[in-house]
C-alpha cells in the first residue's frame, strides 16, 4: 500500500491480482488514521472511489477505470496524476511481461 498526503488529507493506493478477470487492480481511497499501537502502520485504506484494472493476460483488453462516488468526491489533480503514473507503471510492466511471454527463446537469442 501506498500513502500520500494532499493538503492535508492523506490518500492510499493498493493492489492486487484479480484471478478471474485475469487483471490486476488498483485501488485509490482516502486513507484512514491507524490506531496507535499499530506501528509503524500509520494509516489504512479506506473505501475505495477510483479503481483501475490492467489486464495482464490479453494485450486486445485495454486498461480501464471505474469510478465509485456516491458523495460527489472531487480528486485533487496532483493526486489523479499520482494515481494514474501508478496505473500507467502497471501496465507496462504488464505489457512487458505479456511480450516476454510471447517471445519464445529462438527469437530472443
Amino acid at each position: 500500500m501506498l500513502i500520500r498526503e494532499h493538503n492535508g488529507v492523506h490518500y492510499a493506493v493498493q493492489s492486487g491480482c484479480l484471478v478471474r478477470e485475469d487483471a490486476w487492480m488498483l485501488e485509490l481511497s482516502e486513507a484512514l488514521p491507524a490506531p496507535e499501537d499499530w506501528l509503524p502502520t500509520t494509516h489504512l485504506p479506506g473505501r475505495a472511489f477510483l479503481t483501475a484494472l490492467v489486464p495482464d493476460e490479453d494485450p486486445g483488453r485495454e486498461p480501464s477505470f471505474h469510478l465509485f462516488s456516491p458523495e460527489d468526491r472531487l480528486i485533487p489533480h496532483v493526486v489523479m496524476r499520482w494515481f494514474v503514473e501508478l496505473v500507467d507503471a502497471e501496465v507496462s510492466r504488464c505489457r512487458a511481461e505479456m511480450n516476454q511471454a510471447t517471445t519464445s527463446p529462438e527469437d530472443a537469442g
